[in-house]
């Protein structure tokens, strides 16, 4: 019985900071915790109803994964996107969007098809709805991605976007009007690889990552 007892509260614990994690986490890159910020175990607690235990693991996770530095007694602060380490995401993701856009172009009309859904999501975070706006963007571009059928590939590639993630959602918050040239970015791309039209799909990828790096250099994350 008290193994069993063990093993139930053992499973809360590992619920609840699942939970603690999601909620953070989901704040994290939408945007809404920005770099510098001061996270309070307390706090956060509070918010979710759980106890400080669960919400400290899963600060611990999150700090695993260079998106938070502890501080003992103070809590937890968001690991700011340093200019260095945007130019090496936006790198990164040029060579690999790049890539699999155009081998995309293969199944062209079926790949823009897919697409549709995340580009409806965008229109629909018109005009500054910055969050909502973050996680259809990253589901376009994981989509465009995902369709090379590489899935180490794709696995690789969701690392570096939801540090991009974070970067999207802080433009368009500062910056709202960048929701539609962003989206503008979107449906090019998505009507060049419908077309199968592997230069065109190329520079469209090209010019909707400068423009991206363009915004890194002038803000801050």
């Amino acid at each position: 019985m008290a193994t069993e007892v063990t093993a139930t509260r053992r499973d809360r614990t590992a619920g609840a900071a699942a939970r603690a994690y999601e909620y953070v986490k989901r704040r994290l890159l939408d945007g809404r915790y920005a770099g510098g910020t001061l996270l309070s175990e307390n706090e956060i607690a509070r918010e979710l109803g759980l106890s400080r235990t669960p919400v400290r693991q899963a600060f611990v996770e999150l700090q695993g994964e260079e998106l938070l530095d502890l501080y003992p007694r103070r809590g937890a602060v968001v690991r700011p996107i340093s200019a260095s380490e945007a130019e090496e995401i936006l790198e990164a993701r040029l060579l690999i969007e790049t890539h699999c856009a155009v081998r995309a172009c293969d199944d062209g009309p079926r790949v823009a098809r897919a697409l549709q859904p995340s580009l409806a999501r965008q229109e629909a975070a018109l005009p500054d709805d910055a969050a909502a706006f973050a996680g259809a963007d990253r589901e376009f571009h994981h989509t465009l991605v995902a369709a090379n059928g590489n899935s180490f590939l794709t696995r690789q590639y969701d690392a570096l976007r939801e540090r991009q993630q974070r970067i999207t959602a802080a433009a368009v918050s500062q910056d709202p009007p960048l929701i539609e040239e962003f989206l503008i970015g979107h449906r090019a791309i998505a009507a060049a690889i419908e077309q199968q039209d592997r230069e065109l799909v190329a520079e469209w990828i090209a010019a909707h990552i400068e423009s991206t790096r363009a915004l890194t250099r002038r803000l801050r994350f």
